[in-house]
C-alpha cells in the first residue's frame, strides 16, 4: 500500500481502489482490442458461440435426421452445404457440431487447469519429496505424445463428450503443472508471503489468498491458448473415430465420413474442416491478444 493511501481515510481507499480497478478494466480493454485482427477474432469468436447456443434456434434441420432420397447432394437452396450420405443437413450438423467442440474445448481445458494449478501449487510450495513426486509423474505422462495418450485413454475410458474433456484434460495438465510450480517458487519467498507466515496464516490460506491471485495472470493466457489446441486434438480424435460417438453431430466425424466424397461433394469435407480452422486461429489470436493487454509493458505499467 502507497503512503497516499495510508493517508486516506477508509471511504476515499475504497473509492481510489474502485477507480483503480476501473481504469484497469478500460486499459485491458483497449490494449486487447488495439489490434484489428484481434477485434475480428473477437467478433467470429462470439457468432460462433452464439449459433453454438442458439443451434435448437437457427439450425434449419435436425441434424440427425435421416432422409435417404437425399443423400450426397451439393449445396442448394434446400440444403446450403448439401447433405451426407444418409441425406442429413451438413449446415445443421456443424452448426450442432459447434456445440461440441467448444464444450469440450472449454470443459477439457478447465479440468487441466483446475488438476495441475493445485498440483503445480503444492509441488512448488512444499518442495522435498511431494516435489518430486509431482514433478516426476509430470515428466512421465509429458514423455508420451498427446495423440497416443489419448488414444490409450479413450480405448480405457471410451468416447462422449465427457469422457473426451477428461481425456485431453489429463492430457494437457502437464502445462499448468510445470507452469505454476515455476511460479510458486518465485512468489512464496516474497515479503508478504513471510509477513503471512508471521501472522500464522495456514499454509492453504497463504496459497489460496496469497500465491493464486498472484498467478492468475499466466494461467488465463495459458487457457486461451489452449483452448483452440484442445478442440483440434477432439477434432482429430473424431476423425480417427475415437472420439464423440456417432450420430452426435462432430466436426471431425463429419471431416471424416466426407472423405470418401471429396470429388463427388468436397463441399461435405471441407465445410467443417474450414470451421475446425477458423475456429481455432480466433482462439489462437484472441490469446495472443489477452497475452499481450496483460503485459504490463504493452499497458504502459513498466
Amino acid at each position: 500500500m502507497s503512503q497516499l493511501e495510508k493517508n486516506l481515510s477508509p471511504e476515499k481507499a475504497r473509492k481510489a481502489a474502485k477507480e483503480h480497478k476501473a481504469k484497469n478494466r478500460r486499459v485491458f480493454i483497449k490494449t486487447l482490442f488495439s489490434r484489428k485482427l484481434v477485434l475480428v477474432s473477437s467478433i467470429i469468436l462470439v457468432l460462433i458461440i452464439l449459433a453454438a447456443i442458439l443451434a435448437p434456434v437457427i439450425s434449419p434441420y435436425n441434424p440427425n435426421a435421416i432422409a435417404v432420397k437425399e443423400r450426397n447432394q451439393s449445396p442448394s437452396a434446400a440444403h446450403l452445404l448439401g447433405t451426407d450420405e444418409y441425406g442429413r443437413d451438413v449446415l445443421s450438423r456443424i452448426i450442432y457440431g459447434s456445440q461440441v467442440s467448444l464444450i469440450v474445448g472449454v470443459l477439457a481445458v478447465a479440468i487441466a487447469c483446475v488438476i495441475g494449478t493445485t498440483l503445480g501449487m503444492i509441488a512448488g510450495f512444499f518442495g522435498g519429496f511431494v516435489d518430486d513426486v509431482i514433478s516426476r509423474i509430470a515428466e512421465a505422462i509429458r514423455v508420451i505424445p498427446q495423440v497416443v495418450l489419448a488414444i490409450a485413454l479413450c480405448a480405457v475410458f471410451g468416447g462422449g463428450i465427457v469422457n473426451m474433456a477428461i481425456i485431453l484434460g489429463i492430457s494437457n495438465m502437464t502445462v499448468y503443472i510445470r507452469m505454476m510450480r515455476s511460479q510458486v517458487m518465485s512468489i512464496k519467498e516474497r515479503d508478504y508471503i513471510m509477513a503471512g507466515r508471521l501472522q500464522g496464516n495456514s499454509n492453504w490460506r497463504l496459497m489460496l489468498r496469497h500465491i493464486l491471485p498472484n498467478s492468475v495472470s499466466p494461467i488465463i493466457v495459458t487457457m486461451t491458448q489452449q483452448i483452440g489446441g484442445t478442440i483440434l486434438s477432439e477434432a482429430g480424435l473424431s476423425f480417427l473415430g475415437l472420439g464423440i460417438s456417432v450420430p452426435t453431430a462432430s466436426w471431425g466425424s463429419l471431416v471424416s465420413g466426407g472423405r470418401a466424397y471429396l470429388l463427388s461433394n468436397p463441399v461435405y469435407s471441407l465445410a467443417p474442416g474450414f470451421a475446425i480452422a477458423l475456429l481455432v486461429v480466433c482462439l489462437n489470436t484472441v490469446g495472443d491478444g489477452v497475452r499481450d493487454a496483460l503485459d504490463p509493458r504493452l499497458r504502459g505499467e513498466v
